[in-house]
């Protein structure tokens, strides 16, 4: 309800398919383990990476984008908006705009902040920065050290329909230790429902 009075998007517009999400990366071994289920199964999806991270793994980062999905912003270092100044959110956001573009040739358009809260100064900075600002209509609560692949893919596909966003994680940086691992365990439950769904998996780009 707030989101959508903000103008912070949740689904997607093209109603046709689901946006499938995952955020944290790159991670030396959850972001390779996703990519190579995403290939099995010939879908497309979107990774909001960490500027810090990017930093550490570039050469996954890069992968990511070879593989013909899309990157976006998910701020330089994991911490909650709330404790950010509005100067420094912007000085943060531009240098981790800058180190995805350099690793990946490819220019973040969209932003997921730490958490999926938003400071009351920070849509202004996102939207002057020309991204733009993006939430989700389903998860997996795959950060979590209690879930089982089941239980993440179960909440992950609960009432699942067209033009639903779907967030995961493909690292374990800022969440239980290993928990990336459940989640690629869980991607593959996920991917056969939105196959009986008989809409594809699309980047965030093409579904808007």
């Amino acid at each position: 309800m707030l989101a959508g009075a903000l103008g912070i998007a949740c689904r997607v517009e093209r109603t046709n398919a689901v946006a499938l999400t995952f955020d944290d990366g790159p991670h030396p071994e959850g972001t390779p383990a996703t990519l190579e289920l995403l290939d099995s199964y010939k879908t497309r999806a979107t990774f909001f990476l960490v500027g810090e991270q990017v930093e550490r793994f570039p050469r996954i980062a890069a992968e990511i984008v070879r593989r013909g999905h899309e990157v976006a912003l998910h701020g330089h270092e994991h911490k909650l908006l709330l404790r950010r100044s509005p100067a420094s959110l912007a000085r943060e956001l531009e240098q981790a705009d800058a180190l995805i573009g350099e690793a990946t040739g490819q220019r973040p358009v969209f932003y997921r902040p730490p958490y999926g809260i938003f400071s009351a100064g920070a849509l202004p900075i996102v939207r002057r920065g020309g991204w733009k600002p993006m939430l989700w209509s389903r998860w997996g609560r795959d950060w979590s050290g209690s879930e089982s692949p089941e239980s993440i893919a179960g909440r992950a596909v609960a009432g699942l329909r067209p033009g639903d966003v779907v967030l995961l994680h493909d690292a374990d940086h800022y969440s239980v230790s290993g928990s990336w691992r459940m989640t690629v365990a869980a991607l593959p439950l996920i991917l056969e429902e939105i196959v009986e769904l008989g809409v594809p998996s699309a980047t965030l780009s093409d579904s808007t």
